[in-house]
């Protein structure tokens, strides 16, 4: 089930974001993941539309709005390949007209997932965090 976040859900959130970031980009130091735990919970979360994906009671999945960037969609790593993220991103297309999204170049399993969802590659970019090649992609 897809529902809203609470509050409640603060470290599952985190977690999953943590360990999903350092499994995903193994081409940054995953110190900088942890070194970015405080600002998703203070600054992020708080001013993004998020939704958690609960299943079985537990929270397995999670995405963030910002206005119409999916600023963040992520599954447990243990999770990951079975719909979930699917799920989640129908979810979020329903929510906006248009999303538009960033995705590092190396993150060649997110970029392919995209494409096959229908986004297509609008720029090319450095991450202004980590320098990394980014590419900026847009559905709708």
């Amino acid at each position: 089930m897809i529902r809203n976040y609470t509050e409640n859900d603060t470290e599952s959130v985190l977690n999953i974001w943590l360990t999903a970031s350092v499994k995903a980009h193994d081409f940054v130091p995953a110190d900088f993941w942890q070194s970015q735990l405080g600002s998703m919970r203070d600054i992020y979360l708080p001013a993004s539309n998020v939704y958690v994906f609960e299943h079985q009671g537990e929270v397995i999945g999670f995405y963030a709005l910002y206005e119409s960037n999916l600023a963040a969609i992520f599954v447990s790593p243990e999770r990951q390949g079975q719909g979930f993220g699917k799920q989640l991103l129908d979810h979020a297309k329903q929510q906006r007209v248009q999303l538009t999204l960033s995705v590092y170049k190396q993150n060649h399993a997110s970029y392919q997932f995209y494409l096959s969802q229908g986004f297509k590659v609008m720029s090319e970019q450095a991450d202004e965090h980590t320098s990394q090649p980014e590419y900026t992609m847009s559905f709708g």
